[in-house]
Formats: C-alpha cells, structure tokens, sequence
C-alpha cells in the first residue's frame, strides 16, 4: 500500500492520522504541535490538509491509511496506561498498546484511570472512535464499583441525581445496589475520574472499580489481560447505536 492518502478530497491531517491509527485526533494535535508530523519533509501545522500522493510521517516514520477495520475488546487490568506514549508526565508508563502488543497500529476508545480495570475498547477506526467519545450522543457505559464503608439511601439518591464535581454537576444517572459495600452504576458522560469523584463527594473512597459495559459490547467472559476481536453483530450494532 502506498504512503499517501487514498482518496480524491483534501483531509485535515489530524483526521488522517486518526484514520490510519497512529492515534486520537486529540492526540494527533498534540503531535503537530510538537513539530513530529510532517507531510512531504514539511512539519505540519494545525490546519493543513493531506491529499493524494503527499507523504505523511511520524517522527520520521511513513503513515498509511490502514484498510482494515480493527475493532478489539480488551480487559484492561489495574496498572495498566490508556494511552499510546511511553511516558506521562515525564515518567514512564506501561501503556496498553505495548501491553496488547497487536500486529497493527491501534489505539484506545477513550481511557480508564490506571487504578481501575475492566472493558476497553481499541480501534484504527478515529472517526468511529470520536463519535463514542461524545459525550452528546449520551452513551452508556456500566460500572461495578465497591467502597469502603456502607451504603446508605442518601448515597444512592445523590449519585443519581447528580453531582457537583469539577466545575459542573454530572449527569443524572442509573445506580443500583449490589450489596452493602457495592453497587452498579451507568453513566453517559465520561468526566476525569468522574465516579471516584463522585463518590468522594459523598465521603467514600472506591476500593475497586471495573467497567463491565460500553454501549452493547460487554465485559462477559473475557479474562483480565487478554482481548477478543469483536464480533460481526457487535460492530454492526455499534455503528447502527452510532
């Protein structure tokens, strides 16, 4: 396949990055502004368009669009980064795409705080990828999460109604109990350790926390550290959701 972008109109280059997998469009902007994207020896700027026959690179390395649509289900185990880079804040991080270690480029849907485990999405496919990521469209994602004392009805109530955290209030929400010390919780909105947050708020601390559902792809049977290539009938309805 050739390095050059396959098609007839102009794309913007964080859009191409993301469709060839190398990362988020988000990500892709910060790669640009960083100076490590060229397009035909040029360093890109934000705004420019990619169009057939011009080469795109990566710190030094030729992108192409992959062909193939790459959809994985992974269960994310504690410790583990959602991200492409080696490092965060100046230190090194074991992130998941070194983790999985698939045979082609790939990347996360989204993130899940490194203290907690359970059900990531990954993909090549950005556009797909932008659209679960907004927060708009209010797609569901469920949660099992257990604290550190006893629940009460006043916690319950508050979760789901909404709470006051980082300069908004969340979104109201589905929560039941499971038992005294844990519960279920769906959330259609995806804020900065939003249920530790949220918990904190009410005088909890999480003591564990795994995600068990993204829209319909579920957790079910999946072991911890391993992925499954999603099924026909499972992208089909991601998109139809989408």
């Amino acid at each position: 396949m050739s390095d050059s972008y396959k098609g007839n109109n102009l794309v913007r280059i964080n859009k191409f990055l993301s469709e060839a997998g190398v990362c988020s469009r988000r990500e892709a902007d910060r790669l640009i502004e960083k100076g490590s994207v060229c397009i035909d020896g040029r360093i890109a700027v934000q705004g420019d368009k990619v169009k057939e026959g011009q080469k795109v690179t990566v710190n030094g390395k030729s992108i192409s669009k992959e062909e193939e649509e790459i959809f994985l289900a992974f269960y994310k185990p504690k410790g583990i980064v959602c991200t492409t880079a080696e490092k965060e804040n100046g230190e090194k991080v074991k992130n998941v795409v070194d983790y999985i270690g698939y045979k082609k480029r790939i990347y996360p849907i989204g993130r899940l705080d490194q203290a907690s485990e359970g059900l990531l999405l990954m993909t090549n496919q950005g556009d797909i990828m932008e659209k679960i990521l907004r927060s708009r469209y209010n797609h569901e994602k469920e949660y099992f999460v257990k604290v550190d004392r006893k629940l009460d009805d006043k916690f319950i109530k508050g979760m789901s109604s909404g709470v006051p955290i980082l300069d908004t209030v969340t979104k109201p929400c589905k929560i039941w109990k499971e038992d005294d010390y844990s519960f279920h919780i769906i959330l259609t909105q995806g804020l900065n350790r939003q249920i530790r947050r949220m918990c904190e708020y009410f005088g909890y601390r999480v003591v564990y926390l795994r995600r068990d559902r993204i829209m319909n792809i579920k957790l079910d049977g999946l072991k911890k550290g391993r992925y499954r290539q999603l099924t026909q009938k499972e992208i089909s309805e991601l998109k139809r959701q989408l």
